[in-house]
């Protein structure tokens, strides 16, 4: 049992504009508020686009290369695109325990247990939100921490809406065109740039597979600072 028997889970295989999904996000958070719709979990790709979030800097946008999208989320400036698994959650906190830190730290220890599935060591990091790991070598250049997993939340009403993006196999150069969330001193990576082909069907296998655990850290507050 995953614990998903009353949430939705919908699959796209095909890329879904940013703009469609983000208005499709605000109609189901408002619903599932009113108790007119289930619970959704959402995991898609979008075709390439760079999204601003409340505490977005212009300074930070580099090269608009591709579409700027006001995203309505906190944090700053984030890519998406192909070779991405992005992943959308619209819970009702109110039948959970009401703890916005709580929802975030299950969201990335998600992504942790599911990287770890693919022999992948992601972590927190004190002070960044996101999913860090040990980035190779490249080009010359000695490797170091990097991001391969981006967390951004909105809560409206106590419905979640967003959520978080993994790397898989995108283009890291379109990373180049924003700052991204603001942390200019890190790198961006991907499952692919560790040397792992993970298709995105196997992802959502695995990440679909850990959903029961997930959902469970959401009926406890979240544990304290001392213990991320």
């Amino acid at each position: 049992m995953n614990g998903l028997q009353d949430i939705e889970v919908r699959v796209e295989s095909a890329p879904v504009p940013y703009r469609v999904a983000l208005e499709a996000m605000a109609a189901r958070n408002a619903a599932i508020a009113e108790g007119t719709a289930s619970e959704l979990i959402w995991l898609l790709e979008h075709p390439p686009v760079y999204t601003a979030g409340t505490s977005a800097d212009p300074a930070e946008l580099l090269d608009p290369r591709f579409e700027v999208v006001e995203a309505g989320r906190g944090g700053r400036y984030t890519y998406h695109g192909p070779g991405q698994r992005v992943g959308y959650i619209l819970l009702d906190l109110r039948k959970r325990a009401r703890d916005v830190r709580g929802f975030v730290h299950a969201v990335e220890g998600w992504v942790i247990d599911t990287l770890a599935d693919f022999g992948v060591a992601g972590r927190r990091a004190e002070g960044r939100i996101g999913i860090w790991v040990d980035a190779p070598d490249r080009n010359g250049l000695p490797g170091g921490e990097a991001k391969i997993g981006a967390i951004g939340v909105r809560i409206r009403r106590w419905v979640t809406m967003h959520g978080f993006s993994v790397n898989l196999s995108p283009d890291l150069a379109h990373f180049g065109g924003i700052v991204p969330c603001g942390i200019e001193e890190f790198g961006v990576t991907s499952m692919k740039d560790l040397g792992l082909e993970v298709a995105p069907e196997a992802w959502d296998r695995a990440l679909l597979a850990r959903a029961g655990d997930f959902l469970a850290r959401l009926d406890v507050p979240c544990p304290p600072e001392t213990a991320r």
